[in-house]
């Protein structure tokens, strides 16, 4: 599987800390990044540089003008996350070829487009007094509950220790009185 087949869609988004975390998660994951205008910020934004660090070089990313020239270029199979939609995203099967929309900061997705992507809009649940989440911490749920049903194709699922072995580790666990 192409990892690019998951693609992270952001739609105007003004912090570049929040596009530079992203840009990170995008990178780390093997998922595309998608840039719409207008930005808040300039692709060559100091402090976006520094939020995504020296992640840039394994980034693909797109730029476009407005949503028009994005869908001109674009398709597959679309969900658009937003505190306003009625389906909670883990309870939606992500197929291969999943773009996932986030909206801006202030103000998330435009509303028509929600209107008319009812059946594909979904939301991350929250405290009912709460606003929203951060921008980046919602592409990183919605990115990896995609990866998770995937069966998180070509990433690296098990770590090591430096100094350490893990099968001394579980060995000594099992004679320890906290296990």
């Amino acid at each position: 599987m192409d990892l690019a087949s998951v693609n992270i869609v952001l739609v105007e988004p003004e912090i570049p800390q929040n596009t530079g975390n992203i840009a990170r998660t995008c990178a780390v994951t093997g998922c595309a990044l998608h840039l719409v205008g207008p930005m808040g910020f300039k692709p060559d934004d100091t402090k976006l540089k520094h939020a995504g660090l020296d992640y840039w070089q394994h980034l693909d990313i797109t730029y476009y003008e407005d949503l028009n020239e994005f869908f001109k270029q674009n398709s597959g199979e679309f969900f658009f996350f937003s505190t306003k939609a009625e389906k909670i995203y883990s309870e939606v099967e992500y197929p291969l070829n999943t773009w996932l929309f986030f909206g801006k900061e202030s103000a998330g997705l435009p509303e028509k487009l929600l209107f008319e992507n009812a059946e594909r809009a979904v939301r991350i649940p929250m405290m009912d007094e709460a606003r929203s989440l951060n921008l980046a911490n919602s592409v990183a749920i919605g990115t990896f509950e995609v990866l998770r049903q995937l069966g998180f194709p070509k990433l690296k699922c098990k770590g090591e220790l430096r100094e350490y072995n893990w099968a001394q580790a579980k060995e000594n666990n099992k004679n320890s009185q906290y296990f």
